[in-house]
C-alpha cells in the first residue's frame, strides 16, 4: 500500500534543526525553531511553572479522562486573560471554548468547524503569514487566499493595499489575523490600525479568525490584547486560537486554547456542543497536564504575578537583544539601515535579506535560519552576537 506514496521534501525549520546538529562547527548559530532560550541558549522551565508542577503533583488524585471539553477552570481563565476579567462577551454567555492540544490544535479544531459551516468557505491569511498556518487550515478543506501584509524592501506594513484587499472579501469569508507578534515578520498593527480593520470587518461582514501564539511577547499582557479585546467586543462573531507554549513556555505540554464568540447565548450552546463534537472526531479526549498548570498558575495571586514577571523579562530580553544586535551591525559597518529590527515585536524578525544570502550565512559561517529571513531573536546572547553581526554584513 504505501509503495504509491510520493518522497516528501523535509519540513524546513525541522530541516534547518538537523542540518545545525550535524554541523561541526564551535561557533554554529541557530535562529530557526521558534522556542525562547535564555543567555546560556536553554530553553528552561518557567519558575512559575515549577512550583505549579508541585502543587499538581500532590493534588492530583486521579489519571482518568477529563472533561470533553477540558479543565474548566484552565477554559475560564484563559478567556479573562485574553478578553478581559470584566468583558462583555463573557458577562453575555457568548464564548464557547475547548482546551485544544496547542495552537496547532486550536487552530484545526476550528478550520474544522468553519468547514461544517460553510466547506465553500475562504480564509485569507496573510502575505507572509506562519508555514504552518496553510497546511493546518487548508488540509481541513478551506480555500486559501493572501492579503498583502508586509513589504521586504521597506521592511513595513503594506497597511493601505492590506486595507484595500480587505474591503473586497465577501461577506462570510473568513480573515486569519495575528493578535500581536506577527509571525514571521515580528510587524505588529498599531492600535489605530486595528480601529480601521474593524471598521471594515463590519462593512464587509467577514469574519475574523485571531491567531494569538505570542500574548505578552509584545508590549505587555494587557496591551497585546488590544486587537482581539476590540474585534470580540464590537463585531457579532469572532474565532479564537490561542497558545501557551511560549509565554507560559509549556512547548511540549501542547496547550492551546479554541474559542468562539457568537451573537447570542442560546448560539454559544450550539456552538459549544459542535466544537466538542469536531474535537471528538480527532482525538477524542484533551490532554490534561498542561491546561491544569496554567489553571494553577492564573487561578492563584503569587503565582500569577510571579509568572506576569517571569514573561516581562523575556519581553524585556528580547527588546535588549534587538536594540544589541542593531548595534553590533552598526559598528561593524553594515550598509543596510537594520533599525526596523527595533521596531519590530515579539520573538521574531524578519531581516529583509534574500534567500541567496540566507543561504550564504548558513554555509559559510553557520547561522542557521529560514530562507525567508525570519530570525529567532531569542536565539541571540551575549556570546554570539558580534559573530552573528559580522557574519551578516559579509553576505550584504
Amino acid at each position: 500500500m504505501f509503495e504509491v506514496l510520493p518522497q516528501l521534501a523535509p519540513d524546513p525549520i525541522l530541516g534547518l534543526s538537523a542540518a545545525y546538529r550535524e554541523d561541526n562547527n564551535p561557533d554554529k548559530i541557530d535562529l530557526g525553531v521558534g522556542v525562547y532560550k535564555d543567555e546560556q541558549g536553554n530553553t528552561p522551565i518557567l519558575t512559575s511553572v515549577a512550583k505549579a508542577q508541585k502543587i499538581l503533583l500532590e493534588r492530583e488524585t486521579s489519571k482518568t479522562y477529563i472533561t470533553p471539553q477540558g479543565h474548566q477552570g484552565y477554559i475560564d481563565n484563559m478567556l479573562a486573560l485574553l478578553l478581559g476579567e470584566k468583558s462583555p462577551v463573557l458577562m453575555a454567555d457568548r464564548v464557547a471554548g475547548v482546551q485544544a492540544p496547542g495552537g496547532c490544535g486550536a487552530l484545526r479544531i476550528l478550520s474544522e468547524l468553519l468547514v461544517r459551516c460553510n466547506d465553500n468557505a475562504k480564509v485569507w491569511v496573510s502575505d507572509p503569514t506562519w508555514a504552518n498556518h496553510i497546511p493546518l487550515i487548508g488540509s481541513a478543506g478551506l480555500q486559501i487566499e493572501t492579503y498583502p501584509y508586509f513589504d521586504k524592501d521597506s521592511a513595513s506594513i503594506r497597511f493601505d493595499a492590506m486595507m484595500e484587499t480587505l474591503k473586497k472579501v465577501e461577506k462570510g469569508d473568513i480573515v486569519l489575523l495575528h493578535g500581536c507578534c506577527h509571525n514571521p515578520t515580528g510587524a505588529d498593527l498599531t492600535n489605530a490600525q486595528w480601529d480601521a480593520v474593524l471598521d471594515v470587518a463590519k462593512e464587509r461582514e467577514f469574519l475574523p479568525f485571531l491567531d494569538v501564539a505570542y500574548l505578552g511577547f509584545g508590549d505587555g499582557l494587557e496591551d497585546d490584547a488590544y486587537g482581539v479585546r476590540l474585534l470580540a467586543e464590537n463585531l457579532p462573531e469572532v474565532i479564537i486560537a490561542a497558545s501557551c507554549s511560549k509565554n507560559f513556555g509549556l512547548y511540549r505540554e501542547r496547550v492551546g486554547l479554541a474559542a468562539i464568540i457568537t451573537e447570542d447565548s442560546k448560539t454559544r450552546q450550539i456552538a459549544q456542543g459542535q466544537i466538542q463534537s469536531v474535537a471528538r472526531g480527532i482525538y477524542s479526549m484533551p490532554p490534561s497536564y498542561g491546561g491544569a498548570l496554567v489553571d494553577i498558575i492564573l487561578s492563584d495571586t503569587s503565582l500569577r504575578q510571579e509568572w506576569e514577571s517571569e514573561v516581562n523579562a523575556m519581553r524585556n530580553r528580547m527588546q535588549t537583544l534587538r536594540a544589541m544586535l542593531v548595534e553590533k551591525l552598526e559598528e561593524n559597518g553594515a550598509d543596510k539601515d537594520f533599525s526596523f529590527v527595533n521596531q519590530q515585536k515579539g520573538m521574531f524578525s524578519f531581516l529583509c535579506i534574500t534567500p541567496e544570502q540566507v543561504r550564504e550565512m548558513r554555509d559559510k559561517h553557520s547561522v542557521y535560519f529560514v530562507d525567508s529571513s525570519r530570525v529567532n531573536i531569542a536565539g541571540i546572547n551575549q556570546q554570539n552576537v558580534g559573530t552573528l553581526a559580522k557574519a551578516l554584513v559579509s553576505v550584504l
